[in-house]
């Protein structure tokens, strides 16, 4: 079973009893960085909680793993308590591996939700320091965007641009298109410009506008899209029959693991077919160490 890394309701943590692990430079709040965040916090509060570990030999008091630069906002804000997550281990060092940065669909719901609070759109552009066409583009982000494809995406570190790639495909088109992104772990702007120069227009939303990517010619983008078919089919015929294989291969390891720690049958092999035990013995190696 696998544990969370932090628990997941939070806690409202005063900031005396916060320890940070770092030393934060008067230089560094002389940065643009710095900047955004104070006064993304005067402005909206709040985006990403702090994340503390709590000290056993000091009760009530937490260690601060991640988010030195907002604590050290809200302490020049003269914030006295801090939103945290509480992690379940002390992996300081390694936390920020851990911790899924906000994605472009996670900040377009917290747009919403500040609009929805009565935030303006100017004070939220000054809040994050950008200007605030920037806003509305995020505020209209998911716009002609199926709830199924929010749903693939909405944790994965996606950008704008290639939401708008995929905001010209149809719906069921759409959801493939995440699932190929998901199943390649790639979610770049070229990527889903070729996934779109690779959909057929009648799975377009406006098919008689001709999508074109530079250096290829209609033929060229004739051929892509057939192959991009083919790569689909292939995909979820793989798919389908993924979990049966690994069960077939996780049970046939597991055999064939019994029988050559059986010494009457490694002695009968070697004597007899010492090719098929040299393989067998490779087979299982190569399965310990994928298990390592």
């Amino acid at each position: 079973m696998i544990s969370m890394a932090f628990r997941p309701e939070g806690a409202i943590i005063k900031i005396d009893k916060i320890l940070p692990v770092k030393k934060i430079k008067s230089s560094i709040k002389k940065t643009k960085k710095y900047r955004q965040i104070y006064t993304s916090i005067q402005e909206v509060g709040i985006i990403e909680h702090l994340v503390v570990y709590p000290q056993n030999k000091q009760p009530g008091s937490y260690l601060l793993l991640d988010g030195h630069l907002r604590l050290e906002a809200l302490k020049d804000l003269n914030q006295v308590e801090a939103p945290c997550l509480i992690s379940t281990d002390d992996e300081g060092f390694t936390y920020n591996h851990k911790i899924n940065r906000i994605s472009s669909i996670q900040e377009h719901f917290m747009i919403l939700k500040a609009i929805k609070k009565g935030v303006s759109e100017e004070r939220i552009a000054k809040a994050l320091n950008v200007n605030i066409t920037n806003i509305k583009v995020k505020r209209d982000l998911l716009n002609g965007i199926t709830q199924e494809t929010v749903e693939l995406l909405k944790d994965r570190k996606i950008s704008h641009r290639a939401i708008s790639e995929i905001r010209k495909m149809k719906p069921m088109r759409q959801i493939e298109v995440a699932e190929l992104m998901i199943a390649a772990n790639t979610f770049t702007v070229p990527y889903a410009k070729a996934l779109l120069a690779a959909t057929s227009k009648d799975q377009l939303v406006m098919p008689e506008k001709p999508v074109k990517m530079s250096g290829l010619s209609s033929d060229d983008m004739a051929r892509m899209e057939q192959e991009a078919e083919k790569l689909e089919r292939d995909f979820m015929v793989i798919k389908d029959s993924y979990g049966q294989n690994v069960l077939n291969l996780v049970l046939s390891t597991g055999h064939l693991s019994k029988l050559i720690n059986n010494a009457m049958i490694v002695r009968f092999l070697s004597t007899n077919y010492p090719e098929i035990l040299s393989q067998f013995q490779e087979i299982v190696e190569a399965t310990s160490l994928g298990k390592q």
